[in-house]
Formats: structure tokens, C-alpha cells, sequence
């Protein structure tokens, strides 16, 4: 599928005012447009503009999320806060959950804010990111709608439940691991069908237990619940499938168990009437200060040192060079900085749709 490049700083205006025009305030607008954005700057590209329109704009007008953020802060000790978000825009309440929590830290070491009735925040990562920014060792999950089969199972349960941290190094990039725990999520088969490609066998699991390819009829699948993805290790227990089992159940249970919030088949967005309705996520925040252990430098060597020793191992034949978590990121980021953004065809079109739908008369994309 052809793709065409977007200037960052055409790309990022043009985003705020489609927000702003969906009754978004400017102030948040920008927000939503910088997290959405990274996971495009990162090369995450399933989180990117692929998702602007059918993840957020859609939901807009389907009034299922809000525009306006009541970012409510319902219970505050020094250390800890549990926060209602009143369905706004995740990526706000995001930003300002995790900023919370860092303050806590750097008052008294650690903080922690658990979130309900959330929105979809973007890649976990950004929120993690901020935290190294600050000196601090970050932690997020989310719950999500219901897509990945427990273990030994074909109903679709657990959501792919992003797990990220974010640890300092003194290397010109931190150590970002944010990672679904399922092999891959619903954005990667929405890139895969978008694309025209099959989804490697082993991802989805169909009704009769055997794996699904076709990448279209998968996403069909998922929403009727005929499908599930498969947890990290895949399917059954020859290769650990338990394990991405039971990482998505500990961010099930902190994304809503703290917070007294809903969970797994209660996040459908599906009414009893089988409308659809706000789908009310849970999150949580955790920022560890390091300078509450020692002093941030020396243990930014540490990691920087442990890291590296990881790269420069013996590698494998054939192999060109081994990566750890956050290297690739940031090194599409740095190429990505002067190209700008890679938009395929089909959210070429969407973009143009959306456009024409506000009457934004004064953008005019590069590939049309």
C-alpha cells in the first residue's frame, strides 16, 4: 500500500483543530494530538493517525467519550489518589494522572493513582516516558474491551492489557518496555487488514480452537466474539501461554480492583439493549523518585551499563545487532524527524474525509 509523508508541523496543527472542532478545548487538544502523534514519531504506527478517526473521533460523535475532560480526584493521600475520569479523553486524563503521581514521588519517594471510567489513553508508553523525564521509575497498565481467550480458552476476556515501564539509563535513550500482554493487539490486525496482509497464524484463536489468518474477517470476528487473540506465549502451554495469561489478570485486577471500577466482558462498550455506551477503562499510575534510593547519575550508569552489556552480547548467526527496549523507538524517531509522518492510503482517505467534513478549507495535504 502506497504511503506518503506528512510534515510534523502540518500534521500536528491539523490534528488540534480537528479536535478543537469535535469540542475538544484547545488545551487538551494538544495533548491528545502530541500522545497520538508519539506513537507515530515511535514508529507505533497502529496507535497513530490509523486510530484518529474510528478510535477518537468516532466515539466523539457517537457520545460515548467526552470532549470535555472532569479530570475528579476522588480520594487523596501522600502518596496515592483515585481518580474519575467521567469518560473524557484519556490522553488528558493520562497525562495528568501520571504527572500526579510523579509529584507524590518526588515528595515522599513513590506515588500511585488509579483511574475509572476512563477512555482509550494511546500507547502506555508516553506515560512512562514522562516519568524518566523526571527522574523516576514509571509503571502503567490499562484494562481494555475484551479481545484475548484465558488460557486453554476461545472466549474472548481480558483485554491486551498494555503493560510499560519506564527506566533512566545515561543512554541518549531511556529503557521504554510497553508491551500488550497478547502476542499482538487489535491496532497491529487493523494495520494488517488495512494493508491487505494476513495476520501470522498463532495470533487469533478461532470459536473451534484452531488459528486465523485472514485479517478482515478476524476484526469481524472480534466484534461478534468469535474470535480472541492469544496471550503472550499463544496458544495452549507449550510456549508459556500462562504467562501473558496471567500478566493480563495482575493489570485486570489493578486497573479496576483498586478503584472499584468494571472489568472484562462489563468493558464491551454494549449495552443490555446492545447500544453502544461509554466503554469506562481503568488505569494506573505508579512513579518511583530514584533519588529517593541514590543519587539519579549513578543509577542512570547502572542501567545504562546493564543495557549495554545486553546489546553488545555474542549474537545469534545472521543476526545484524541485538536492540533493547526503547532503541528502535528512538531510532525511527530520529529518522522520522526530518521525513515526518508515513500516512497509507486508506487513512489518506479518512484524513481527506474528515477535512472536508469540518470545512478545514485551509489544509491541503501533500498527497493529494
Amino acid at each position: 500500500m502506497l504511503y506518503k509523508n506528512i510534515p510534523w508541523n502540518f500534521i500536528e496543527k491539523f490534528v488540534v483543530d480537528v479536535f478543537c472542532a469535535y469540542g475538544v478545548p484547545k488545551e487538551d487538544a494538544l495533548v491528545c494530538a502530541d500522545v497520538l502523534l508519539e506513537s507515530d514519531r515511535r514508529g507505533i504506527e497502529s496507535h497513530g493517525l490509523n486510530r484518529l478517526k474510528p478510535f477518537y473521533l468516532d466515539r466523539l460523535k457517537e457520545k460515548i467519550q467526552n470532549p470535555v475532560t472532569n479530570f475528579e480526584i476522588i480520594k487523596d493521600t501522600a502518596t496515592t489518589a483515585v481518580v474519575d475520569g467521567h469518560d473524557g479523553m484519556g490522553q488528558v486524563i493520562g497525562t495528568k494522572s501520571m504527572r500526579l503521581a510523579i509529584e507524590k514521588a518526588k515528595k515522599l519517594g513513590m506515588g500511585m493513582v488509579a483511574v475509572k471510567n476512563s477512555t482509550h489513553y494511546g500507547i502506555a508508553g508516553y506515560y512512562v516516558s514522562m516519568a524518566t523525564q523526571s527522574g523516576c521509575i514509571g509503571i502503567t497498565g490499562t484494562n481494555t474491551r475484551p479481545a484475548v481467550a484465558p488460557t486453554f480458552g476461545v472466549e474472548n476476556m481480558l483485554g491486551t492489557n498494555p503493560l510499560a515501564f519506564g527506566i533512566p539509563t545515561d543512554d541518549p535513550f531511556d529503557f521504554i518496555l510497553d508491551c500488550a500482554t497478547s502476542i499482538t493487539q487489535r491496532g497491529r490486525i487493523e494495520t494488517f487488514a488495512r494493508n491487505d496482509l494476513p495476520t501470522p497464524a498463532g495470533m487469533v484463536i478461532g470459536e473451534d480452537g484452531t488459528t486465523m489468518t485472514d485479517s478482515k474477517a478476524i476484526l469481524a470476528a472480534l466484534l461478534q466474539g468469535k474470535a480472541s487473540l492469544t496471550p503472550l506465549g499463544g496458544i495452549g502451554e507449550d510456549f508459556a501461554g500462562y504467562k501473558g495469561f496471567g500478566y493480563a489478570t495482575v493489570v485486570e485486577i489493578l486497573s479496576a480492583a483498586l478503584q472499584n471500577g468494571i472489568f472484562l466482558k462489563q468493558l464491551n462498550g454494549i449495552a443490555s439493549d446492545g447500544s453502544k455506551h461509554p466503554y469506562h477503562v481503568g488505569h494506573f499510575f505508579i512513579a518511583i523518585d530514584v533519588e529517593a534510593f541514590l543519587p539519579l547519575e549513578t543509577f542512570k550508569k547502572t542501567s545504562g551499563e546493564i543495557v549495554r552489556a545486553l546489546r553488545s552480547s555474542k549474537k545469534a548467526p545472521g543476526a545484524e545487532r541485538i536492540y533493547t527496549a526503547g532503541e528502535k523507538e528512538y531510532l525511527i524517531r530520529r529518522e522520522r524527524e526530518d521525513t515526518g509522518v508515513p500516512v497509507n492510503e486508506s487513512v489518506q482517505k479518512e484524513l481527506i474525509a474528515v477535512r472536508d467534513e469540518l470545512g478545514l478549507t485551509e489544509y491541503r495535504f501533500p498527497f493529494e
